[in-house]
């Protein structure tokens, strides 16, 4: 059966062809040269005559496309039978998104995936989640495929880290606000990934930090006036574990960026701890290090090194979408560079805690390995991914390297 003529009974009304002209000038020009969130802030800034309402619809489209689209059979659909097959297979449930769909779709809306799935197959439309991504890549070892490739098309929850002294007020503030919240520990709060939490809670009062990432404070193992060094800091996620979990260390960070370093003194000021030096450095620079750090040695050094990001795609599907493996090769082998030097500033008896959002076994335990040989004088303590699959989180691999025995 030709899907397309299942279409030709319905025309839109003229809101709906609205809609679907922006949806469709979007896919059209954006080719993932940036995250879609931007792309979308951007665009929504030049057509302010676009409202909430109109936004949300349009934000939703074009993630639930990215995350089904290539999966979708024929590949004869048009772009149109492809948005609207997306939105029924990908998890969404936004509101008023129902009204976009033709009218033999709306009834469906909502429905679970194989329900869905087994009726679009009626109409002569598949979906193969394996073609989502073709490639043949090694997965580390502690999450298989398949449930990787399940959990790209739902959307991920929100987590938010506890500032311990307003732990109370947090929770009823939310309970105020008739917020469905479950706790995941003491600190770790999931919640819907709409939920508006900047319009509840202070920024001061929390942290948005995904479940996975805040987990990696528990191989950390830092005692208080050791030295700890967070290579590759960003904009100080892991730094403020450390000071959570270590608020006496003396702790040294460095980006490449110095934009970066700043923002990550103003979240540091913003939670009331004090400043760390920043150092602006290129790790992966061997000169460079060595003319800034020159022998200094630090206890601990934390490598939350770029990569993929393969273990977060289901937040930002169109990295899965236009992922080119090749690239694969070109993150390994940074990641390896800045490994492999950050390790010469490690002193004998301390730690190195190699970290990736990734789950490509190239990205991580191929890297652990190479190191291991580089460098003899290390041992592996412990290495894992941290799968947050089963609670709507991202996915994380973390190695604890050890200097000697």
């Amino acid at each position: 059966m030709n899907a397309s003529v299942l279409y030709l009974h319905f025309i839109f009304v003229p809101s709906m062809r609205y809609i679907h002209s922006h949806i469709t000038h979007i896919i059209g020009t954006y080719k993932g040269e940036m995250p879609l969130a931007n792309f979308l802030k951007f665009y929504f800034k030049k057509n302010p005559i676009l409202g909430s309402r109109d936004r949300k619809i349009i934000s939703e489209m074009a993630y639930c496309y990215y995350r089904c689209a290539k999966g979708l059979e024929p590949k004869s659909l048009s772009l149109s039978e492809q948005i609207d097959a997306s939105l029924l297979l990908a998890e969404s449930n936004l509101n008023n998104i129902v009204r976009v769909l033709p009218e033999n779709l709306q009834s469906q809306y909502g429905q679970s995936f194989e329900e869905n799935l087994s009726f679009l197959q009626q109409l002569g439309i598949d979906f193969i989640k394996e073609h989502l991504i073709y490639h043949k890549i090694d997965f580390s070892a502690g999450i298989q495929k398949a449930e990787w490739l399940n959990s790209m098309l739902q959307r991920p929850r929100l987590f938010i880290r506890l500032v311990p002294k307003y732990k109370k007020d947090v929770l009823n503030l939310l309970m105020e606000a008739e917020v469905d919240f479950k706790h995941i520990n003491d600190v770790c709060l999931s919640l819907a990934n709409r939920t508006a939490i900047e319009k509840i809670i202070p920024e001061e009062m929390y942290r948005i930090q995904d479940a996975s990432s805040q987990k990696t404070a528990g191989y950390f193992g830092i005692k208080a006036n050791e030295t700890c060094w967070d290579c590759c800091s960003g904009a100080g996620g892991k730094s403020l574990l450390v000071k959570d979990t270590a608020p006496k260390c003396k702790l040294s960070v460095s980006d490449v960026r110095a934009s970066i370093l700043d923002n990550l003194a103003e979240r540091f000021h913003l939670y009331g701890y004090a400043i760390p030096e920043r150092i602006q450095l290129s790790v992966a620079n061997i000169e460079e290090s060595r003319l800034i750090l020159a022998d200094r040695k630090f206890d601990h050094i934390i490598a939350d090194v770029p990569c993929s990001g393969s273990g977060t795609w289901a937040r930002t599907p169109e990295q899965l979408y236009f992922f080119n493996p090749e690239t694969l090769n070109d993150f390994s082998n940074r990641q390896r560079a800045i490994a492999d030097n950050a390790l010469n500033y490690l002193k004998p008896g301390g730690s190195f805690i190699y970290i990736t959002c990734s789950v490509f076994a190239a990205e991580n335990e191929e890297i652990v390995t190479d190191l291991l040989f580089l460098h003899p004088e290390i041992r592996l303590e412990h290495q894992q991914i941290i799968n947050g699959l089963e609670i709507g989180a991202d996915s994380m691999f973390v190695a604890v390297l050890k200097y000697g025995n």
